[in-house]
């Protein structure tokens, strides 16, 4: 029971955070929305920040599980890089309400400490994608880069969180995406 309350609190979390108009939420309207006292929330987590951290934490298991998968199923590092990148922006539009987390937009205000786990999931995205850069490297004799070509992939898919964010989660991140992967590799 109280790992099913902790979920309906990280679940109404996430809805209230995909409201477009971008105000910081609070405890207070956290637990009006729950039907619950502050009290309430605060047997599930000791802080707000605790709170976050288990949506990083989703964010961390859902996409790495995933980064996982593909470098494990498909051979080819082209399209590795493809799935992957594709996965993101996919991840980005089922979890609008993941997506201002991972922009950094609902940690404003917060503990830093916060924007560092996500500062840390960017890099753990970026090694991913390097090493399936250097494997399409090896596979071809085009002159791959990973440092910087994983990185500008990494800024391309924040891009597109960011944009996708700031349409109100209407514009969504897969649009117009595909010719520029395929220039990008």
């Amino acid at each position: 029971m109280a790992g099913e309350r902790k979920q309906q609190i990280l679940e109404a979390l996430a809805k209230m955070l995909e409201s477009p108009k971008r105000e910081k939420i609070t405890t207070a309207a956290l637990a009006a929305k729950l039907g619950v006292s502050e009290a309430a929330l605060y047997r599930h987590f000791a802080t707000k920040a605790q709170m976050f951290e288990s949506l990083i934490e989703f964010i961390e298991v859902s996409i790495f599980g995933v980064i996982n998968k593909i470098t494990i199923e498909e051979e080819d590092g082209g399209k590795q890089i493809l799935l992957i990148v594709s996965m993101l922006l996919r991840f980005a539009e089922k979890n609008p309400g993941m997506t201002r987390v991972l922009i950094g937009d609902a940690l404003v205000n917060e503990n830093e400490r916060l924007q560092e786990r996500i500062n840390q999931l960017y890099d753990r995205i970026e090694v991913s994608l390097k090493q399936c850069l250097k494997l399409a490297a090896a596979e071809s004799d085009k002159k791959v880069m990973p440092e910087s070509q994983a990185n500008m992939m990494l800024c391309f898919v924040i891009g597109r969180w960011h944009q996708y964010a700031k349409s109100g989660f209407k514009r969504k991140p897969l649009e117009y995406v595909q010719q520029q992967l395929a220039s990008m590799i």
